[in-house]
This record gives structure tokens, C-alpha cells and sequence, in this order.
């Protein structure tokens, strides 16, 4: 970790004729766009595979109508085809599991009193009024909400919550979409074939489809709760998802309605 924490003082020191007091702030988030760089890859093969994904949603479905009745013939039977077309249902994780150890990594470094044996001078670094190692909890303890740790801490819930919003409008709208396609297709198979008023059965989706948009507003209490460093990881490499999510997603069905909803045309 003692390495980890000699990289975050060189790029504090290259940033500090522009930022001051809060360059190691400022090198917490250039670290953080270097690791989304690095993810980058995964993220445009997680797009492909949800496009793909996608594609197959009417094959799905009629697999669907046909093995409804025996879930471990359906299972298997979607496994196979996803096999078939080389489409992982996993691929869309990868992004997220390789970020892990640099979120952790800045959340022990700037959680240890002590590195290597020497007291941990990157504590008292700062975000403006707010000290990287300290929390919400401490903001609250010196000057409340409206003090000055208090304020950094209400800048980044803003930002979570501006994104939180977008992704929540994207995501419900993406999802609305896609689960719409698939019960259409699924519907008509069944009227063809004689099925019960063409209705198909898709447990779990409905469930699936309110709590998935939600997911991203938990990120607020990760910001709430981890040091200030850690937080600012999150809020940074959460922004950044956002957007590349935007971009890559720009041709999927419903995106383009959940960002005129966000971004209104005047109209």
C-alpha cells in the first residue's frame, strides 16, 4: 500500500500549481479516469454483449413459450443458445469487479493511521474543507450540513443524485423497452400457437424492472459512509459511467427517450 500511496503523492505534487489544497483530490480523480481508461474494453464488450443479449430476446421468448411449463428445460435451453451465440449474461459485470480493487485500495489507504510505519500524512489532505479521510459523520460533527465539511458533502450528494437520475430514467426506459419487445414476441407466439390469450409468463420481471433502476441511488449511501477519498472515487467513476453508458447505449431501444427526458429539447 506504501507504493499505492507514493503514486497518489506524485500525481498530488504534479496537480499542485493548479489545485492547491486540493490536489490530492485532484489526483484521486485523474487516478480514477486512468482506471476507467484502462476498463474502457470491458465496457464496449459489455455493450456488444447487450446488444446481442437483445437480439436473441425473441428467440428467448419463443423458447419461453415452448418450455414454459419446465424450468430447467428453459434454463438450459436459454444457456445453450447464448452459448450458441457466444453472448455471456456475465459480461455486463466485468466493468464493476475490476474497479473493486482500486475502490478498496483508496478506501484502506486513506482508512490506516499508519503507513509502513509512519503516520499517514494523506489524512490531512483535503477537499476544500473536507479532510479525504474523514466521513459524513464527521462533517456532521463540525459545523453540521450547512458547515464547511458539510457543504463539500452536499456537492457530491448533488452530483450522485443528478446521475442517480439519469441512470434511473435511462435504465427504466432501456429495460421498459427491452422487456416490452420480448412479451410482444412472446405474446404473438402464444396467440399463434393457441396459448393462453398470448399472455407469457416471465417470473420475476416485473420485480426485476422496479428495483433495477433504482439501484443506482444507493450510491449515496456509499458516499455517506466511506472516507471522503473512497467517495470521491465513487462520485467520479459513477459520472463517468454515466456518460459512457450514454454514448455506448446511444442505439439501444429507450435510450434516446430517457435522455430527452433528462436533457428536454424545448420543444
Amino acid at each position: 500500500m506504501s507504493a499505492f500511496a507514493s503514486l497518489v503523492e506524485g500525481l498530488a505534487e504534479v496537480l499542485d500549481p493548479l489545485f492547491h489544497t486540493s490536489a490530492t483530490a485532484a489526483a484521486i480523480v485523474l487516478f480514477t479516469a486512468f482506471v476507467r481508461l484502462l476498463v474502457h474494453p470491458l465496457s464496449r464488450a459489455s455493450a456488444r454483449g447487450q446488444r446481442a443479449r437483445a437480439a436473441l430476446q425473441p428467440r428467448v421468448a419463443e423458447l419461453r413459450k415452448k418450455h414454459g411449463k419446465n424450468p430447467e428445460k428453459l434454463q438450459k435451453a436459454v444457456l445453450e443458445l447464448h452459448a450458441a451465440e457466444k453472448v455471456s449474461p456475465l459480461s455486463g459485470c466485468l466493468p464493476s469487479l475490476f474497479q473493486l480493487p482500486a475502490f478498496f485500495l483508496l478506501y484502506h489507504l486513506f482508512s490506516a493511521s499508519r503507513i509502513a510505519g509512519e503516520p499517514n500524512a494523506l489524512l490531512a489532505h483535503k477537499l476544500f474543507a473536507a479532510p479525504l479521510g474523514g466521513r459524513w459523520a464527521d462533517a456532521l460533527g463540525d459545523g453540521g450540513v450547512l458547515g464547511a465539511q458539510g457543504l463539500v458533502y452536499l456537492g457530491l450528494f448533488g452530483v450522485v443524485a443528478v446521475v442517480a437520475t439519469f441512470n434511473y430514467r435511462r435504465t427504466k426506459s432501456m429495460m421498459a423497452a427491452s422487456a416490452g419487445g420480448a412479451l410482444g414476441t412472446a405474446g404473438a407466439a402464444g396467440a399463434a400457437g393457441g396459448g393462453q390469450g398470448g399472455q407469457p409468463q416471465v417470473p420475476g420481471l416485473g420485480a426485476l424492472t422496479t428495483v433495477m433502476p433504482l439501484m443506482s441511488f444507493f450510491t449515496l449511501f456509499t458516499v455517506a459512509f466511506v472516507p471522503l477519498a473512497a467517495a470521491l472515487y465513487v462520485v467520479t467513476s459513477t459520472t463517468w459511467s454515466a456518460v459512457e453508458r450514454a454514448v455506448l447505449y446511444r442505439d439501444m431501444p429507450g435510450a434516446v427517450q430517457s435522455v430527452n427526458r433528462v436533457l428536454p429539447t424545448g420543444r
